[in-house]
C-alpha cells in the first residue's frame, strides 16, 4: 500500500504531511514506516534545508493505531530519526494531538500550533504509560507540569503546551508565526544548522542511549496486560473502562 505521507517542497523546505485523516493520523505501522522513509530521503538530499512536519484533517496525530500498531522499536527509531536528522524539523499543527503524537512534537526542533489545537497524554486512560514517547518528551518538558498531564490524561491548550516546553509558539494563524522561522532557516548555512542542532539535541540523545531499551520493554509489557486489553476495548467501544469510578 502507498505510505500515507504527503510531500511538497518550496524554497528548500520539504513539507511532510501525515495523510491518514480517516484514522486521525494514528501511528500505524505503514504511517511510521512511510514517515521514516521520507525523513531518510530528506536527510540525504542536499537541496533540503529543513523539514516541516504537518497533517491533513482535524487531528495532527491521535497516538498509536490500536488496530495496526507499529513495533515499539520502530517508533523509537522514528523518534530518534527526527532528533538526529541533520536538518531542522519544524512541526506545524492545526489540529489535535494525543499520546504518541506528543512524542512526534517533542522530537521536533521547533513546534508551532494554532490556538484551536488541543493536547493530551491519554495513555493512562487505556491502561498503559507514555513510555517510549518519554524519550524526547521528558528532557524537554517541565517535570512538575508533566506529572499532572501524564497522570490524569487531561486535555490542555496550546498556551499550556508552550509553558510545558512542548510548543515553541502558538497563534491564530500558524503559518504567520512560522514564516520568520522558515525564513531564518533558509538564510542559515546547512553545515551550521547541522552542528547547531547536534548541540541542542545532545541531552535528548543521551536519554535515548540510556533508556530506550528499558522503555521499549515497559511498553511491550504494559500493552500485553489485562488492563490494556480492557482500556483499548473500552476506547474502541466508546465506553468507560471498568476501573472508572
Amino acid at each position: 500500500m502507498n505510505a500515507p505521507i504527503g510531500r511538497t517542497r518550496a524554497r528548500a523546505v520539504e513539507t511532510l504531511s501525515l495523510d491518514s485523516a480517516g484514522t486521525r493520523n494514528a501511528l500505524s505501522a505503514p504511517l511510521v514506516s512511510g514517515l521514516a522513509d521520507a525523513l531518510a530521503d530528506c536527510g540525504k538530499d542536499p537541496d533540503v534545508r529543513a523539514v516541516v512536519l504537518t497533517h491533513t484533517g482535524t487531528t495532527f496525530c491521535a497516538g498509536a493505531d490500536l488496530r495496526d500498531p507499529p513495533h515499539p522499536d520502530a517508533l523509537v527509531g522514528l523518534l530518534r530519526q527526527i532528533v538526529e536528522l541533520p536538518k531542522p524539523v519544524v512541526a506545524r499543527v492545526t489540529g489535535h494531538v494525543r499520546a504518541g503524537g506528543l512524542g512526534l512534537l517533542a522530537a521536533c526542533d521547533i513546534t508551532a500550533a494554532a490556538t484551536t489545537a488541543t493536547f493530551a497524554f491519554t495513555e493512562v486512560r487505556i491502561g498503559v504509560a507514555p513510555a517510549v514517547i518519554s524519550l524526547p518528551v521528558m528532557p524537554r518538558a517541565d517535570p512538575r507540569a508533566l506529572a499532572r498531564y501524564y497522570l490524569t490524561g487531561e486535555r490542555f491548550d496550546p498556551a499550556e503546551a508552550v509553558r510545558l516546553g512542548l510548543l515553541t509558539a502558538t497563534a491564530g494563524d500558524v503559518d504567520e508565526v512560522l514564516a520568520p522561522v522558515l525564513d531564518g532557516l533558509r538564510r542559515s548555512s546547512p553545515q551550521a544548522l547541522a552542528e547547531t542542532k547536534r548541540l541542542l539535541t545532545a541531552r535528548v540523545l543521551e536519554t535515548f542511549d540510556r533508556d530506550a531499551a528499558a522503555l521499549t520493554a515497559l511498553s511491550a509489557r504494559l500493552f500485553a496486560t489485562a488492563h490494556a486489553r480492557e482500556g483499548m476495548t473500552a476506547f474502541l467501544e466508546r465506553r468507560d473502562a471498568a476501573w472508572v469510578v
